[in-house]
């Protein structure tokens, strides 16, 4: 076993209760092996960083995913409370969920299939020609818990807490087979029965997400939370953003019981009030112009609001809906809308824009974690037998390669996690801009670290004593050999 030479170790030895001995053991020369790998990340690379416990042959390496006994939903128990330590008690837990799609090749890989492809199609109202781009690999439904930065006021990261895989029909047999958003509400109900029933909760999703599913999940559980521990019955704070068409319906609440009414079947809604496109056509209630802080600048932006109940969606719940337009006419109007009726139109607007830290949380998982990189998972046939010529692929050996597609991933994202939990806990901001400035100096929008540059440092963690021996406080460090550290890592 190893010892704690970093305490990126430290974090790591929460996921103990995980796994036997032997498979911990493996677990932590992936992990570490993983951190420090540059390139490609695919296990036969990995294992060579820290192989520790490599006797023979790599194959128990690859047995991990494939054969040793744990689930990746045990790394979310020990993980979530991790994450909601960063988090203080007086702060909001934003939750956001959204799914991302891992390239894969190979038509024996267990899982795959032809998914939408959103970074390769375009849409818009400014495209010339909308083009649909399909890609073959695993879609990934991910949920995250956004972490306030120490060193920005309004600055969140997200970190990956919840994971499932999603299959198409056409790859799933019918009985095992859900939408998205089924994924979805069954990863939010997991995740809320682990968080204290004290802390106030919004929950993020795009217009994929915010569907009435997760709202029904969002309302079940603000009316009677069925929290570990605690009755049934107990109400928490828990509300949903996210956006809403503009051809929504919205409606006036009932009128008070004493008002006189007409004869027949009670009403069961008020007045139809003006869908989001009616509202922003609507001359006679008038834009109101906001600067705002999203996406890590201020931006100025028109809107305007009304409050009332989605009928088929949320019942008798009222909701604030906003309407925003972009002055200079570049981004078509948009709308969105809360179930805490209470907020304000600036305050709905950027949290929502919050979302977007989980779009750059997949975009480092692909450009510097190696997420799409890990090709197992594939199946087999039995000895003996022949393929089924009707059935292209090949067939399923036991559960291997299904084991080692739904562990893959979910093991990726937790180090992903513990990455960024270390750094905000033991990182040092300033020294690491300056770092990047020393080597680009021409790059003098360079204000805060990125989680390139806290990966950089993990990697500088873990090798330093390595290859020097003792930290860097016990002895005489020499800056040239720092600086050649550096570059290694670089290269």
């Amino acid at each position: 076993m190893y010892t704690s030479i970093s305490p990126i170790i430290d974090l790591l030895v929460n996921f103990s209760v995980v796994f036997t001995a032997p498979t911990f053991n493996k677990f932590i020369n992936l992990a570490l092996g993983w951190i420090v790998c540059t390139g490609r990340h695919s296990i036969s690379r990995v294992i060579q960083f820290f192989p520790d416990g490599l006797t023979r042959n790599h194959c128990p390496f690859y047995r991990f995913f494939s054969r040793d006994k744990w689930e990746p939903d045990d790394l979310t128990l020990q993980l979530l409370p991790l994450v909601l330590s960063f988090i203080p008690d007086f702060m909001t837990v934003f939750i956001s969920i959204d799914d991302t799609l891992c390239y894969r090749s190979g038509a024996h890989i267990w899982g795959a299939g032809m998914h939408f492809d959103q970074l390769r199609s375009s849409y818009g109202k400014k495209a010339k020609k909308r083009t649909r781009v399909m890609a073959f690999g695993h879609s990934w439904v991910i949920s995250s818990l956004l972490v306030p930065l120490p060193w920005s006021l309004s600055g969140f990261i997200a970190i990956p807490v919840a994971f499932r895989l999603y299959r198409s029909k056409k790859t799933c047999p019918e009985k095992d087979y859900k939408k998205r958003t089924e994924l979805a509400v069954e990863m939010l109900d997991f995740i809320l029965r682990l968080i204290p029933l004290s802390r106030r909760i919004m929950v993020l999703g795009d217009d994929e997400y915010a569907c009435k599913p997760v709202l029904a999940c969002v309302l079940a559980h603000k009316e009677a939370d069925p929290h570990i521990g605690e009755p049934w019955g107990v109400s928490r704070q828990i509300d949903l953003c996210g956006p809403i068409t503009m051809k929504a319906a919205f409606y006036q609440p009932l009128p008070s019981p004493s008002a006189k009414r007409k004869r027949g079947r009670p009403r069961r809604k008020g007045d139809r009030l003006p869908s989001p496109r009616q509202l922003a056509e609507d001359d006679s209630k008038p834009w109101e112009t906001s600067t705002v802080s999203i996406y890590g600048r201020q931006v100025k932006i028109l809107h305007k609001s009304q409050v009332g109940w989605r009928y088929n969606i949320t019942g008798t719940r009222l909701l604030r809906m906003v309407v925003t337009r972009d002055p200079a006419g570049r981004i078509e109007d948009r709308a969105y809308f809360s179930t805490d009726a209470t907020m304000t139109e600036e305050e709905i607007i950027i949290c929502y824009s919050r979302r977007w830290a989980q779009e750059v949380q997949h975009r480092n998982l692909k450009q510097f974690f190696g997420v799409d990189d890990p090709q197992n998972g594939w199946w087999r046939h039995p000895k003996g037998e022949r393929r089924d010529q009707q059935r292209p692929g090949a067939a399923a050996h036991e559960t291997r390669g299904q084991d080692a597609v739904r562990r893959t991933v979910p093991f990726i994202l937790t180090l992903y996690a513990v990455v960024v939990l270390w750094y905000l806990r033991h990182g040092n901001p300033t020294e690491d801009v300056a770092r990047v400035l020393m080597r680009a100096p021409w790059n003098n929008r360079k204000g805060e670290v990125c989680f390139a540059d806290m990966l950089s440092a993990a990697r500088r963690e873990l090798l330093r004593p390595i290859l020097f021996g003792e930290p860097q406080e016990s002895r005489g460090f020499d800056e040239n050999a720092m600086r050649l550290l550096e570059l290694l890592i670089a290269a």
